[in-house]
């Protein structure tokens, strides 16, 4: 808890990080899980692209459908992320030394 008096830029909680996994696992308790491991990565992928476009404000449908016909309507998560990331820079202290 002491580093937020030395980067007031950190959050107090991690809220959305706790919402993101209770959503997993209530998926995962709805469905009984999956049998297979590859399942369970496209399950955890999907699930993680759901909640990364939500929190970008990307429709996951537009952006599925962008990846598999090749449209080039959105940007590569990279990309938006760098551009999100000049809009709200860190302080000093989380430059390089």
């Amino acid at each position: 808890m002491l580093y937020v008096l030395e980067d007031p830029e950190l959050p107090l909680h991690n809220n959305p990080a706790e919402l993101a996994a209770r959503t997993m696992v209530q998926q995962r308790n709805i469905s009984y899980a999956t049998q297979i491991l590859e399942r369970t990565q496209a399950w955890d992928t999907f699930i993680s692209l759901v909640a990364t476009t939500r929190k970008l404000g990307i429709s996951f449908f537009e952006y599925i459908y962008d990846g598999i016909y090749e449209v080039g309507n959105i940007p590569s998560l990279g990309t938006i992320f760098r551009e999100k990331s000049v809009l709200n820079p860190f302080s000093r202290s989380w430059m390089p030394q």
